[in-house]
């Protein structure tokens, strides 16, 4: 496509010019974090935010989303779609993969037609992430520290103004007839040259194991010793998928008017990680103890979603890592199962050797 500039003493105006036309989410401060929530003005929000503590698929997969209502009476069922033009500002580029990858979950075998409706209707404008957000991010390891090759808008921030990369005809739109928009100087590029190659030192490597490696990591680890060990430590809160970018398991529930006249199906977040998740009539659980439940969470994130759709369902976002209250990180765990793998070995190869 192209590439524009935006001076930063024109952002708010920008902001002003989309307001008119979409409804706008970004991130907003509230207390010490930020949050992904409706804005109006360049004053509700902060683009050099370090992370969110929800990530900004709640937007197309709201916490709790109202899917069809229903006239007991006349017997008639009605969808709720929402699909209003929106503009997601500020989304970090391992957040945007993991949108691509909630793309391919609901638009394969089956379309939801609630998230797509959503999706559909909403640019993402996403910004460069100079710096890593916080200790526990790793996505220079998932390979998720730059825009990946579909987005809109991509924003870099190079001192009094941002380079605006277009990437799709939607992204465009969000340029047009807004005069502060300019194409840049060759100071400018060189200073975007510089920007970008300055700040792959910055993000350390955290992963011992290559990513490549870590499905079969994951494979031969399952009967691993320190799945127990994390089990003894997780209070089965939920709260590493609650906020997980690319976590999807919903409920679905019905409520019903007390007249029994009229009612609606809505939808809330699950998770894996809660005892009753995977219970069945009957009583029976498939994956009792906790410590089963955290297995499956890092096959799902390393495994299962990479044999499902080809793309991993960790971003290294390391929002999980910070929520946990008992301190259970994925790079600590993948570490772990990856140095005890490989003393495993040794230890074998040696037993060879003397026999």
């Amino acid at each position: 496509m192209s590439v524009k500039i935006l001076p930063k003493m024109n952002l708010s105006e920008w902001i002003d010019h989309l307001d008119g036309r979409y409804r706008l989410f970004g991130p907003t401060p509230i207390k010490d974090q930020h949050v992904f929530a409706e804005v109006h003005s360049a004053g509700d929000f902060d683009l050099d935010y370090t992370t969110t503590l929800l990530p900004p698929k709640k937007v197309f997969l709201p916490p709790r989303e109202d899917l069809i209502q229903f006239d007991i009476e006349k017997n008639q069922v009605y969808p709720v779609l929402e699909d209003q033009p929106s503009v997601i500002l500020g989304v970090h580029t391992c957040d945007m993969y993991a949108i691509h990858m909630l793309d391919q979950v609901f638009s394969q075998d089956f379309s939801d037609q609630h998230y797509m409706a959503r999706r559909q209707n909403t640019i993402l404008v996403t910004v460069e992430c100079l710096s890593p957000c916080s200790e526990e991010s790793f996505c220079k390891d998932m390979g998720t520290l730059s825009v990946p090759e579909k987005y809109d808008l991509h924003l870099i921030d190079i001192g009094d103004a941002y380079v605006m990369d277009i990437g799709s005809e939607k992204g465009a739109t969000l340029l047009h007839d807004f005069d502060p928009i300019r194409d840049p100087t060759q100071v400018e590029l060189r200073l975007l040259n510089q920007v970008m190659s300055n700040k792959w030192s910055r993000f350390p490597y955290r992963l011992d194991a290559d990513l490549t490696e870590l499905k079969s990591l994951l494979k031969i680890s399952f009967k691993s010793t320190l799945w127990n060990e994390l089990g003894e430590l997780c209070l089965g809160c939920g709260m590493c998928t609650l906020v997980c970018p690319t976590c999807y398991c919903f409920d679905i529930q019905d409520e019903v008017d007390l007249l029994l006249e009229h009612g609606t199906r809505y939808r809330v977040w699950d998770s894996c990680q809660l005892n009753q998740f995977a219970e069945v009539a009957g009583g029976h659980d498939f994956r009792p103890g906790r410590e089963n439940r955290q297995r499956h969470r890092f096959l799902r994130k390393y495994s299962y979603q990479t044999s499902s759709n080809g793309l991993l369902g960790c971003v290294g976002c390391g929002r999980c890592a910070l929520t946990c209250p008992v301190n259970i990180a994925p790079v600590e765990t993948l570490n772990k199962l990856y140095h005890r793998r490989v003393a495993y070995g040794k230890k074998v190869k040696q037993e060879v050797l003397i026999g």
